[in-house]
């Protein structure tokens, strides 16, 4: 049998609650996953819920054990030891080793997938774990060069740039990396059963340049981009100007857009129904998604947070996973 991982994200926030509120009902979801988390801490939210799991911590995948949730709790932390919705640099901490002990079993082939519920970036550096986010997590710690971040939903996006100025964001739109981009939407969009998907690559500059007169990068980069890739054979077109590809995507004129830099993609990716979007790394060796939402500090302990967008990450991973 498959098996996927889901890491806990920082304790602070509501990554255990919608953990818990996926797995809780022992449906949809049994027999498959692994939650790399502490123990403690997803009791607390079994009590809170009122559900009625049994849990059993385990050293490896391996040891999984049908009718329960299995835990790997690397560091032990428990309730006593922060407080809920409040940073934390222990938080921060915790939040990157379930990370690091999932992507090492996912690495040696013990898990299949990793799905990761919300961190804290303020809290990761707290931490003493200097990464802009997820993203770069996995792709440092699977050796991967060439990655991009795709939303996968009724609206898919991949972003050229994603945590970093706008300044910089501009300089980042380069040739080569608006290639790679194109070329990871185009097998990522393959490998979920799309024969010959059209993609539109967005303009980085109002009404994608103009010929030159709003911008020079659509000329000098973007362009040359596409053509290389068409040359490749991927069906691809652009660039579009930024403000209508996105909606022309959504109704179907084209199956997957690209976008400059993270808030011309974001937002609109966020415009849509949040819980049908998932963030998937694309172009790492092993299959990751995650949940479109933050950790979420202002409802945290409370019992409220939704679990579908994280029911909706792991349905991708298996849909990722099935047709890998």
């Amino acid at each position: 049998m498959k098996r996927l991982g889901i890491t806990m994200g920082d304790p602070a926030g509501v990554g255990p609650e919608i953990i818990m509120k996926a797995l809780g009902d022992g449906t949809e979801f049994g027999g498959k996953y692994v939650v790399y988390g502490a123990v403690d801490i997803l009791k607390f939210y079994n009590d809170l819920l009122k559900l009625d799991c049994k849990f059993k911590e385990i050293q490896a995948p391996e040891e999984y054990e049908d009718g329960v949730i299995n835990v790997i709790d690397p560091n032990h932390l428990t309730m006593d030891q922060y407080e809920i919705g409040k940073l934390s640099a222990k938080c921060g901490d915790a939040a990157y080793q379930y990370i690091a002990h999932a992507i090492a079993d996912a690495n040696a082939g013990k898990i299949d997938a990793v799905v990761t519920a919300p961190l804290n970036k303020e809290a990761l550096h707290m931490g003493g774990h200097n990464y802009d986010g997820h993203t770069e997590i996995f792709a440092t710690l699977t050796g991967t060069k060439k990655y991009a971040m795709m939303f996968y939903g009724p609206l898919k996006i991949m972003h050229v740039s994603t945590h970093c100025s706008l300044r910089e964001a501009c300089n980042r739109a380069t040739k080569q990396r608006v290639l790679d981009c194109i070329e990871l939407m185009d097998k990522a969009l393959k490998q979920t059963g799309m024969e010959n998907p059209l993609i539109a690559v967005a303009g980085l500059n109002p009404h994608a340049g103009e010929h030159g007169l709003f911008g020079m990068e659509e000329i000098e980069e973007i362009i040359p981009a596409i053509e290389a890739a068409k040359e490749e054979g991927i069906n691809v077109t652009g660039p579009i100007p930024p403000d209508s590809v996105f909606n022309k995507t959504l109704n179907g004129i084209y199956d997957a857009a690209i976008a400059m830099y993270h808030d011309q993609g974001h937002i609109a990716a966020k415009l849509q129904l949040m819980s049908e979007c998932v963030n998937c790394t694309i172009g790492l060796p092993i299959i990751r998604t995650s949940v479109d939402h933050g950790t979420a500090f202002d409802i945290a302990g409370k019992g409220i947070a939704s679990g579908d967008n994280m029911k909706q990450s792991m349905r991708v991973a298996e849909e990722f996973l099935n047709n890998k």
